[in-house]
């Protein structure tokens, strides 16, 4: 795999993940949801998060600042990587695993840099590209997520252990194209994990 592939793959994934955000954006208000074929496990539901995993935050005015500048320094080493797996000729999947991650990381740093000043607010209404009031400023936007399987839910047995007899959803996240790429790269890698990394 040479470099213009990867930015093909990189492009493609970017293509998707903004498209789909963007459409969400300006055709949902947030919380709102629609199931997919009729089907209960599978949903488009939008929400927003400050960036990190599983909706958590670093607390305080700079926690954003701080996740998306290590977010940019993060990519510049996984390119670094990537460019350097190509010029040694590693096995395909470690340049394509690192592209799916570039491209998943990138996709959500574009939604914190330019989405606040984009966009005006979606709580209650549909929110507008461009718009005279944004709903934030440059490096703090909110990240767009919108793909839900909620495959069961139900009360757990009560002779469970702490959790016995309470509500439970699973699978409970909510999550966006960027973080599937991110998932595929990471999941390339384990499965070619002994012809990637070789002794």
């Amino acid at each position: 795999m040479n470099l213009k592939k990867s930015f093909i793959v990189i492009f493609i994934v970017l293509l998707i993940d903004q498209w789909s955000k963007i459409y969400i954006k300006t055709n949902f208000q947030l919380h709102e949801f629609v199931n997919v074929f009729g089907l209960e496990w599978f949903k488009i539901q939008f929400i927003e998060n400050d960036g990190m995993a599983w909706g958590m935050e670093i607390p305080g005015n700079y926690g954003k600042l701080i996740l998306t500048t290590f977010r940019i320094l993060t990519v510049a080493v996984i390119f670094y990587w990537l460019n350097k797996s190509i010029k040694e000729k590693a096995h395909f999947a470690l340049p394509l695993a690192l592209s799916f991650i570039i491209a998943g990381a990138v996709g959500n740093i574009l939604d914190s840099i330019f989405y606040g000043v984009i966009f005006d607010h979606s709580y209650g209404q549909v929110a507008t590209m461009f718009a005279e009031n944004p709903y934030g400023t440059w490096f703090y936007g909110k990240v767009v997520d919108m793909l839900y399987f909620p495959i069961w839910h139900g009360d757990l047995p009560n002779w469970l252990p702490f959790w016995g007899g309470k509500p439970f959803t699973f699978f409970n996240a909510i999550f966006n194209v960027a973080d599937v790429a991110i998932n595929i790269g990471v999941i390339l890698m384990i499965l070619f994990n002994g012809k990637i990394f070789k002794k």
